[in-house]
């Protein structure tokens, strides 16, 4: 049920929940009892509903991964075992 604003020229402005239904119904005053019109207004969206975290990133910005490390400083190679590792066609187990 939507939250709508008017404006009496008397008393001043008022919010009343209305059902759509009810909108075509012309709204009294409740305290002049005299017809009011409707007043437009920005509709009041909440962007921080605690679904983003307080702080958060852009989205645009990388995120920084951390490695652990696991006692080695870096890594080493493999050695080959045939004199050209390097192309496909002289793997060992080919020729």
């Amino acid at each position: 049920m939507p939250l709508y604003d008017y404006r009496c020229d008397a008393c001043g402005d008022f919010e009343v929940w209305r059902t759509l239904a009810e909108l075509k119904i012309p709204m009294i005053c409740p305290n002049c009892e005299a017809s009011v019109k409707r007043v437009f207004s920005a509709p009041n969206v909440n962007l921080n509903s605690g679904y983003f975290p307080a702080g958060s990133t852009s989205s645009s910005e990388p995120r920084i991964v951390k490695r652990k490390s696991q006692g080695k400083s870096q890594p080493k190679s493999q050695a080959s075992k045939c004199n050209r590792p390097w192309m496909i066609s002289h793997a060992a187990e080919r020729l």
